[in-house]
């Protein structure tokens, strides 16, 4: 079972020829309102995966939260342990151009209230073997002390450093699996511009250190990543993207589902990669997340 902690939000989406440069003012020709937030996401992206999906995070009291909720309640996500308080729902405004690229701001609302002691509720009610997913649009103390609680009790815990934040550096060295995209792990390891061999070199070096299993994504080159000190690596699906905005979200579900039901790594990571290359093909975050089936016809 997954318990993902984390962020909930609705997605205020604007597409547009290209994106903006700062204090430029572009014409947009679509504008779309859908469900996102990290958390819930990965949380839609585990569940469409496959497995036994706990969503634990907050929602407002304002006219967002239902429709916040909607797609993982759909989905069969447990929203049992998500609150309800009296803040606004965390939204996101997002410009996505023409050829997928995005840029987004995101506004807290509710996910800055979410609890140390919900987390440690969440916790206290895995067993032994559970995997607990994180990301960082949550106050940082909360996940720092879901992180220790899952490892006194021998819950997987996987973190995504997205969006990187300055207490990013110290949670990472507490958890089993990490994920990051390449200008993230660029700057977890003070490393700029890495090639493709220095990326490699940085892997061994913090498995060294960590013996953490560590995931870096490229975009459209793929993704590599060290696992009990071996070296892998895999391209995504040749394709022309519509919208990235979903992607690392995508590729992040599917890896701890695919791990929580025991997939060899090897095979965890090309599914993710295929699921994440999928999620491209459409617009919106959760609208895009591809359900298993799909996956697994390209595997």
């Amino acid at each position: 079972m997954i318990t993902v902690l984390g962020s909930i939000n609705m997605d205020l989406v604007a597409l547009t020829e290209r994106l903006p440069q700062p204090g430029e003012t572009v014409a947009g020709h679509a504008f779309t309102v859908a469900p996102g937030g990290k958390g819930a996401n990965q949380a839609l992206a585990a569940r469409r995966a496959g497995s036994v999906v706990r969503m634990v995070g907050a929602v407002g009291d304002d006219q967002f939260a239902a429709s916040a909720l909607g797609i993982l309640e759909a989905d069969g996500v447990d929203l049992s342990a998500t609150r309800r308080i009296g803040h606004q729902t965390g939204t996101a405004v997002i410009f996505v151009s023409s050829d997928g690229e995005n840029m987004i701001a995101v506004v807290p609302g509710a996910n800055a209230a979410v609890s140390v002691s919900q987390a440690l509720e969440a916790v206290n009610a895995m067993t032994a073997g559970d995997t607990l997913m994180l990301q960082l649009e949550i106050p940082a103390q909360v996940i720092e002390a879901a992180i220790g609680a899952a490892n006194r009790k021998g819950v997987r815990t996987v973190l995504n450093t997205a969006p990187l934040t300055t207490e990013a550096i110290q949670l990472a060295k507490h958890v089993d699996v990490l994920i990051a995209n390449e200008t993230e792990f660029e700057l977890l390891m003070d490393q700029a511009k890495q090639t493709h061999q220095s990326r490699i070199d940085a892997l061994r070096r913090l498995y060294a250190v960590s013996g953490q299993t560590v995931v870096v994504t490229l975009g459209a080159e793929g993704t590599v990543a060290i696992h009990q000190g071996e070296i892998f690596s895999f391209k995504g699906l040749e394709i022309a993207p519509v919208d990235t905005v979903g992607a690392g979200d995508t590729f992040c579900g599917y890896l701890a589902a695919s791990l929580d039901q025991g997939i060899p790594f090897c095979e965890a990571l090309r599914r993710a990669a295929i699921a994440g290359s999928l999620a491209c093909l459409s617009s919106g975050a959760q609208p895009a997340i591809p359900l298993r089936g799909s996956v697994e016809a390209k595997l």
